[in-house]
């Protein structure tokens, strides 16, 4: 049958991370963890920044952006896949497909946007400390926690819009575990060339441009710790710095790897096992890195158990 007879996609079948039942169970177990491990301490962290006057801060506030950013990445995905872990027939309508690519985008991107952004407040903060409070004042960190959201709605909207303007016509199997444009593509009954060439121009704009501005913070930051005379505060500044490079490397790493190479008509195993860094292990990890080895984190955490504690005494 010809595939201008063919009708149009009403739903995608997922073929997930694993056809084996065991191995799917044990997947279930694990992610269903890092997900519980990822709600909890992003809401933790939205909770403690919201009623401790002393993370009222610039910093704090890109934080707690960036930790609901996180809770709605992982929620648009891990849930979806906890379910599909346990059922034989993983669907999802073809409505369903496109909410869950907008969503992603959105805070996927807004959250490469607001990395960048964390970063250049450290730079000032620890290489220009005599000016930060007067550069990184509340207005320009809302501006620019604002347009971290407005650039992961224009990439989400972009994205959105050339991936279904194609037409999705008798083939509906997805060698992934959830709808992104990349693995969508691979099913499109027409020539994808310019979505492809309109995904990679935004794929420059919100992974490349950010990493770049992240490392060239970040370097700027370790050139001025060198030059320290406190070997303890070489020694800790070196340790969060590297922290920090790690879960960029975890995050920008994988995402440019999936949405910057060349598109093929077959997923492979090992794109789907990358993709697993930015969608499940990352939104875990940033509240560990970032927010929950701080002390003055840590100090609002005792003051708020504390305060229960005294709550139930009485």
């Amino acid at each position: 049958m010809g595939k201008e007879n063919q009708s149009f996609v009403a739903e995608f079948i997922f073929l997930g991370l694993s056809q084996d039942l065991q191995t799917q169970i044990l997947l279930f177990i694990l992610f269903f963890i890092i997900y519980l491990l990822t709600v909890i301490g992003n809401l933790l962290i939205i909770i403690l920044i919201f009623m401790d006057s002393r993370l009222h801060t610039p910093m704090y506030f890109l934080l707690r952006n960036l930790s609901f950013a996180d809770l709605c990445f992982s929620t648009s995905i891990v849930p979806q896949m906890l379910v599909h872990f346990l059922v034989n027939r993983k669907t999802i309508s073809f409505l369903g497909c496109m909410t869950q690519i907008i969503v992603l985008l959105l805070v996927g991107c807004t959250e490469c946007a607001l990395l960048a952004v964390m970063s250049y407040d450290r730079y000032l903060a620890v290489c220009k400390p005599l000016h930060y409070s007067t550069i990184m004042n509340q207005q320009v960190c809302l501006k620019l926690a604002m347009a971290s959201w407005a650039s992961g709605a224009l990439v989400s909207l972009v994205d959105t819009t050339f991936t279904f303007q194609l037409p999705y016509k008798g083939e509906n199997i997805i060698n992934h575990y959830f709808c992104e444009p990349p693995a969508l593509l691979k099913l499109a009954s027409a020539n994808s060339y310019n979505t492809e060439m309109a995904i990679f121009a935004m794929g420059v704009v919100i992974l490349l441009v950010p990493v770049s501005l992240i490392l060239v913070s970040y370097w700027s930051i370790i050139t001025t710790v060198i030059q320290m005379q406190s070997g303890e505060g070489r020694l800790k500044a070196f340790s969060t710095c590297g922290s920090h490079l790690i879960v960029v490397v975890l995050f920008y790493g994988s995402g440019i790897f999936i949405y910057m190479q060349p598109n093929s008509k077959t997923t492979k195993e090992w794109d789907k096992m990358i993709s697993v860094f930015y969608t499940v292990v990352t939104p875990m990890l940033n509240p560990i890195i970032y927010s929950l080895r701080n002390k003055d984190v840590k100090g609002a955490l005792r003051k708020l158990t504390g305060r229960k504690s005294f709550s139930q005494r009485q």
